[in-house]
């Protein structure tokens, strides 16, 4: 069954203007994952320094697979450089599309 997850991410104020460009390099190898059917970022119009990530995954193994990924020297990523807080997961099933 497809998953949609949300990665919720509050930015360091001090690197909003660099935080695009660094976000979309990291979420390259997002998108390039076995299982990533896409993938977009969204800001909070009121608040720049909120922005999720919506990633669609083919399945919740595969979104396993890519957390354990990038739990590894090989995924890690210096996202944790841009936020003011830990990130914030959430997963969804999909259960019906319109």
């Amino acid at each position: 069954m497809p998953v949609t997850s949300l990665l919720e991410l509050h930015l360091r104020e001090d690197r909003l203007d660099e935080a695009p460009a660094l976000i979309d390099a990291i979420l390259q190898q997002t998108r390039a994952f076995d299982g990533n059917r896409g993938l977009e970022v969204v800001e909070d119009v009121a608040d720049r320094t909120h922005v999720t990530v919506v990633e669609h995954w083919e399945s919740l193994q595969h979104d396993d697979a890519y957390r354990a990924w990038r739990a590894t020297p090989e995924g890690a990523s210096n996202l944790g450089d841009l936020l003011a807080g830990p990130p914030v997961l959430t997963r969804y099933e999909v259960r019906s599309t319109l």
